[in-house]
Parts: structure tokens; sequence; C-alpha cells
């Protein structure tokens, strides 16, 4: 049997991704050229690592927590569940989850809500989980929600209370994906933070691929 292709679904780290309203965007400019004499091309950014495909730490919403350069690398590797939430009008519960298929304990979970920054414009509001049922999912065993829109939390969300409900009971966070193209079901998952220092999101490149 043909091994199945990987699907790229990382949102770009680009000046056309809508950031956060107020954070920083993407820009990008030379610090040298070869156009203008010298020996090599080299490039520089100014970014927030919140506006493409990323994985926040704990840092992010606590001051004396972990930063991203403790994000475990086997948290973001493994069997996942895509499931389509782009229906549900209110906060995600168990219950709706169940009723899609998702398993129960369930390690990685990926949310499908239809809000992804792919499409260039940044979402008015978007499907998030309760934090009860995302405390819940951590004590049944889950150790990543991904999902497609800007955040886990409801865009308004001041009390950040699903970042803190995963993190406390020892999941993580992967935001921004681009699953515009990917129906519910199992997939492996690849999508490795990239090795910074002690902030508070590192970029990630993300990939599925179906398992049968």
């Amino acid at each position: 049997m043909a091994e199945q292709p990987w699907r790229d679904i990382s949102v770009a780290f680009s000046a056309a991704t809508p950031p956060w309203p107020g954070d920083t965007p993407v820009s990008c400019g030379w610090s040298w050229e070869i156009a203008k004499g010298a020996s090599v091309n080299v490039s520089r950014w100014t970014l927030s690592p919140h506006v493409g495909t990323h994985a926040d730490a704990p840092l992010h919403v606590s001051a004396d927590a972990p930063g991203a350069d403790q994000l475990p690398h086997a948290a973001f590797r493994g069997e996942a569940f895509v499931v389509d939430v782009s229906d549900v009008e209110n906060a995600i519960s168990l219950k709706d989850l169940e009723s899609r298929g998702v398993p129960r304990g369930v390690e990685r979970l990926l949310l499908r809500t239809g809000r992804s920054t792919a499409a260039g414009v940044f979402p008015s509001t978007w499907p998030a989980l309760s934090a009860e049922a995302a405390g819940q999912l951590a004590t049944r065993g889950l150790r990543l929600l991904g999902v497609d829109a800007p955040s886990v939390d409801e865009r308004e969300s001041t009390s950040l209370e699903v970042h803190h409900a995963l993190f406390g009971g020892g999941a993580y966070v992967l935001e921004n994906l681009d699953l515009r193209e990917v129906g519910t079901g199992r997939y492996e998952l690849l999508a490795l933070p990239l090795l910074t220092g002690a902030v508070d999101a590192a970029p990630a490149r993300a990939l599925l691929r179906p398992l049968q």
C-alpha cells in the first residue's frame, strides 16, 4: 500500500497574513543585497510569533511559567483527530465533540472552525472550547489542542480560561492552522515548534497525513 502524502496545514509568516489587531505584523527587508554589491542576500524580519502557525507557551498567559524553549516536541507529533466544529454557535462542549466522533482519551485534537487567517482576513469571531471541556479533555489525556482560528479562546476573552485549563492540565496549544481542505478523521501530525529562547510562542511548520 502506498504511503499517504503529507499535507501542509501551516499559515505562513507573511506580510499577507493578518496579525491579531494591535499586534506586530510581519515586515521584511534586506540587510545585504547582491544587487547592491554585497556577496550574499541576507533578509531581516520583524514580526509577532502569533501571526502564522505557532505554538503558545505557558509563558503567554502566566508571568512565571515556562517559555517556548521548554515546549516538549513529543506533544506536537503523533496521531491526531481532526473534527469540524464550524457549525457550533456556543462554547464547544464534550457532548459536541463526542457527537462528531472524537474518541475518548484523544491525545491530539485539531478543531476546524472555518475561521482561519489563511484566507487573508482576521475573523471577527470563532467557536471555542468551553474551559470545562478543555479541563476534562486534559484530565482524560489530551496532550495538544490545535485550532485553525487565531486562538483556542474566544476572540474577546481576556481571562484566557481555555489556555489556563490546558496548560494547567499538562496539554499544549497550536494555533493558526489551515484546515480548509481537511476532513474529520484520524491523521498523523508533525508540527514541531521552532527552538527559541524563553519567549511566549514559537513558529511551527505543521503537516498532516491520513491514517488508514
